[in-house]
């Protein structure tokens, strides 16, 4: 299997490399056996797997959830996991199912049989899991969890449902033109070219594009669905140069990093809570920041481990804002840095939460004015040479 792996090199910074392993972790290591510090590995798929492992995907959270309701309920782990197979009806979850029970039956501990699956676990589950192993309560761990998983829900769905009218009115202002660029501006072309009138320059323009699209429509459909099939099939590449584009905006720099910021610190505060020591949690986190923000990571976690407090180490690589350095440094003085990251985590959401709704307000009226005006001059430049016809007959 070929991975993508993400790695950061002396001298030139992160590099992106493209190995063949049988697996994640083999992948890694040979990454590691040429000197790089590897960030992040992630297999490269087809289409038609990315599909099928979009179909078998494990349910983690529907699943953390039945867990902590029957271990509530008085049930020990095994007798949990046992009830959970055997209620189960889809054969690729209950093998999953199946194989973590079989390895607590082996005398495995429930994060050791968790974490032989990391492409359904993530390390940011079993370090949860791990950590309640030494206090017991695992229940409230995972509760915790799903917690956190609902929040970062919440504001992943209104990003979402903030983007879906916009790309509908895009789909549907897109249509249109090409109706009326394939269809009714070909029509108007031939009743011009029988007229034998001189037409003026921009409609001439217009009527051209309008019979290069009608004579060569099915060129250019297999265009438009060779590029779509390639958009979805290197959906990877295409978010990454979204990302890229965005980051050049600055105001959507600045929102993408609040964003980042906020998962970070509520990741964060939760493995706090759940009893994880704060340079491993700093570790298990890392994935969730961009390359640029993970070297910032690396450079702050070296100060903490040279005896710099957490606040200062956090401001000084810039991965803070003005009001997560401050609360960051009354969590210090009170010693709930916990409880804090979490309110940090709040603050930036509901601020981020705050400026989708008012970008959204603004953008769609202009949306809606851009696309009126590209039609509505498709339009004009069709019944121009009409209205001056109609002005030298007076």
């Amino acid at each position: 299997m070929r991975f993508e792996v993400r790695a950061l090199k002396p001298r030139e910074g992160v590099v992106s490399l493209l190995l063949e392993a049988p697996d994640a972790g083999a992948a890694q290591e040979q990454a590691r056996a040429q000197g790089l510090a590897v960030l992040s590995a992630r297999p490269l798929r087809s289409f038609g797997d990315v599909i099928v492992r979009r179909r078998r995907a494990f349910p983690l959270l529907q699943f953390t959830q039945e867990l902590v309701a029957l271990l509530r309920a008085g049930l020990s782990l095994p007798e949990t996991l046992e009830t959970m197979v055997e209620k189960e009806s889809r054969p690729e979850v209950r093998g999953t199912l199946q194989e973590v029970r079989d390895r607590l039956y082996e005398g495995r501990s429930f994060s050791q049989a968790l974490e032989a699956q990391p492409a359904i676990f993530a390390p940011l589950y079993v370090a949860t899991v791990r950590a309640s192993e030494r206090t017991g309560d695992l229940a409230e761990a995972l509760a915790r969890y799903i917690d956190y998983q609902e929040k970062l829900d919440v504001l992943r769905k209104k990003i979402v449902s903030a983007s879906i009218y916009p790309a509908v009115l895009l789909g549907v202002g897109g249509l249109v033109t090409l109706f009326l660029l394939g269809y009714v501006v070909p029509r108007f072309s031939a009743i011009y070219a029988e007229s034998g009138r001189d037409l003026p320059f921009l409609s001439r323009l217009l009527l051209d594009w309008g019979q290069l699209i009608q004579g060569r429509g099915d060129v250019l459909l297999a265009v438009l669905v060779v590029l779509a099939v390639g958009a979805v099939a290197g959906w990877s590449r295409v978010r990454r140069a979204a990302a890229a584009g965005v980051q050049r905006v600055p105001a959507l720099r600045e929102r993408l990093l609040v964003y980042h910021l906020a998962r970070f610190y509520r990741t964060l505060g939760m493995l706090l809570r759940g009893g994880v020591p704060i340079l491993p949690a700093l570790g298990m986190v890392a994935g969730l920041l961009s390359p640029e923000l993970r070297e910032k990571l690396s450079v702050a976690v070296a100060r903490v481990r040279e005896g710099v407090a957490l606040s200062d180490a956090m401001v000084g690589a810039g991965l803070t804002t003005p009001v997560a350095a401050r609360m960051l440094r009354v969590g210090e003085n009170s010693g709930d840095m916990a409880g804090m990251m979490e309110r940090i985590a709040v603050f930036h959401d509901e601020e981020l939460a705050r400026w989708v709704d008012w970008f959204t307000k603004l953008f769609e009226p202009l949306l809606m004015a851009v696309i009126g005006v590209v039609i509505g001059a498709i339009v004009v430049l069709m019944y121009l040479p009409i209205f001056e016809l109609a002005g030298s007959l007076q």
